[in-house]
């Protein structure tokens, strides 16, 4: 099997070509370290939260939910990015509850009995975090919302709000940067009305079955492509300030959130 590479995290269109600049440095610093046979683009359509992690899987970035449940010691971790846009502190992300700008809604009660777009039942910011920011109002099992609708994805998401197929949605905030950022006009008919709680920034990763010294050039050639100025622009276009090593207890933390909302009465977002 070849080895693949992708970026489907953050992968709006508008940003192609960033995702293949940043790829393209980082081939670089692989090929230098003794690498070949190394994917020439990255794939393009490859889904943010998949069924399981390809064996082939050289690079990616994977969130970090799935890595402690459903892809549980299918990837390596090789280090967290800290991105530079609100919502971000350090190698760390959450997520904005975002409704139309015309909702009546102010806060996070104001969503009860609304329809809340789901980018997928696996996801840390579009499930996860947000399940647990509900669990302090929601009252037990009792149903919060009218209806869940999945989208596939954070983007959809908030084009479906656009075109009035729910309420709200739980938006991971770098996701949310780049669609202001490249999308101002439909971001101004957005409003955000609450945030999550906290959690690791989503890691690049390698797959489990790959050997372990390759796994290391590839952390190596992270750390450098984060500080090395000649990189600078390849780093820019992600909004991306470091790249650095997050310990396995931070990610394992974000079961500490599914058990919380479990224990006040909301196991499930629904």
């Amino acid at each position: 099997m070849k080895p693949t590479a992708s970026l489907p995290m953050y992968n709006l269109p508008e940003m192609r070509a960033a995702n293949a600049r940043f790829w393209a440095a980082l081939r670089a610093l692989l090929t230098e370290a003794g690498l070949r046979d190394l994917p020439e683009d990255l794939l393009p359509d490859r889904v943010p939260v998949p069924d399981r992690l390809e064996p082939e899987m050289l690079f990616s970035q994977t969130c970090g939910y799935p890595l402690e449940t459903v892809c549980r010691g299918q990837a390596i971790r090789l280090g967290s990015p800290v991105y530079d846009v609100p919502g971000c502190d350090g190698p760390s992300h959450r997520a904005f509850f975002v409704v139309p700008e015309n909702s009546p809604a102010r806060s996070l009660a104001d969503l009860r009995g609304g329809v809340f777009l789901l980018n997928s039942p696996v996801s840390n910011s579009g499930m996860n975090l947000p399940r647990r920011a509900l669990a302090e109002i929601a009252a037990g099992s009792r149903p919060f919302f009218r209806e869940i609708v999945v989208t596939g994805g954070h983007p959809a998401s908030l084009d479906g709000l656009l075109r009035g197929e729910g309420d709200a949605a739980s938006i991971d905030c770098v996701t949310y940067a780049f669609w202001r950022h490249y999308r101002p006009e439909a971001a101004a008919r957005m409003r955000i009305i609450a945030e999550t709680p906290v959690s690791p920034s989503i890691p690049f990763v390698t797959s489990a079955k790959t050997p372990p010294e390759i796994a290391e050039i590839l952390r190596t050639a992270l750390r450098r492509l984060a500080r090395d100025p000649r990189h600078a622009a390849a780093r820019a276009g992600l909004r991306i300030g470091d790249i650095v090593e997050v310990p396995d207890s931070a990610y394992r933390g974000l079961l500490d959130y599914e058990r919380q909302a479990a224990q006040l009465g909301y196991p499930e977002l629904v």
